[in-house]
């Protein structure tokens, strides 16, 4: 029963800590295929912390608004909500750094193309690319101490599996397409470059368009959302200068779940926000 006592005031770090946990511990349950009732969960939630069943799945969708940040899967059903208590912040980044696991928690059910079906490869949902918007709200510094600190863009850049397994979809998302479109002779020639011949070439797949005219694609794979921000190389850049009627970028993304993508065309500073990252430190 809930404690009257707590209606309408902030949570304690004790009970942030609580439903965080909870919140994880159904969220594996979930990416890992075992079922489980979230009503469950928040009744024995109610029960040992006295808060009300409106605020504890209140406060779940604010857990899912981080994680969504932080390029995170959420758990189905607890749709985002931004209006935050500061100290959540604190209570993710103290179960992230006590339990790292969870931050590659998509890696155990990440999709290769064979389980996605390569055949079924066209029916990849494309869509729009986001709109780049230079003036939206700042988030609140906390929670940018906390993306910078759990970085997915790094994260994503580290991790070299997922980069080429989103490059091999989009080899078979090619061929499959070109097939579709009765080009089974510029099919068999789209090339997975990065695999091939090395990075270095300022993309990774050769492909074509319907008339025959090269595409340069760069792939950029992620586990978050949509809007999740990704690296881009100097030489990516200048081959996207110099070649802006065939370089692509086709950003997938949710790839753990249920992987879509968008395409970026050049002039890039047109479509992304573009900042510098790193810094060449030389002697000479």
């Amino acid at each position: 029963m809930a404690d009257q006592d707590k209606i309408g005031k902030d949570w304690s770090g004790d009970e942030l800590d609580a439903i965080v946990a909870d919140y994880f511990a159904m969220l594996r349950a979930e990416r890992s295929g075992q079922s489980f009732v979230k009503a469950q969960h928040r009744r024995a939630l109610m029960e040992a912390i006295g808060r009300t069943n409106r605020s504890v799945e209140f406060k779940h969708m604010n857990i899912s608004a981080v994680l969504r940040e932080l390029g995170l899967p959420t758990i189905k059903g607890y749709k985002p909500k931004f209006n935050f208590q500061g100290a959540i912040f604190d209570a993710i980044d103290r179960y992230l750094t006590a339990d790292p696991t969870a931050l590659s928690l998509d890696e155990v059910v990440s999709p290769t193309p064979s389980r996605l079906g390569v055949a079924e490869a066209p029916t990849l949902f494309e869509e729009a690319a986001p709109a780049a918007n230079p003036d939206s709200a700042p988030k609140p510094e906390r929670l940018e101490r906390l993306v910078r600190k759990f970085d997915p863009t790094e994260r994503d850049f580290r991790n070299r599996a997922l980069g080429k397994a989103g490059e091999a979809l989009i080899l078979d998302f090619e061929r499959a397409r070109l097939a579709s479109e009765e080009r089974k002779d510029l099919a068999s020639k789209v090339r997975w470059v990065a695999q091939e011949d090395g990075d270095g070439a300022g993309y990774d797949i050769l492909s074509f368009d319907r008339a025959g005219r090269e595409r340069l694609i760069e792939v950029k794979t992620t586990h978050g959302t949509r809007t999740t921000p990704f690296f881009l190389s100097s030489n990516e850049r200048s081959l996207s200068d110099e070649r802006p009627d065939a370089f692509r970028i086709y950003r997938v993304f949710e790839f753990g779940h249920a992987p879509r993508l968008f395409q970026l065309r050049p002039p890039l500073d047109r479509a992304v926000i573009l900042q510098p990252a790193t810094y060449r430190a030389s002697f000479r």
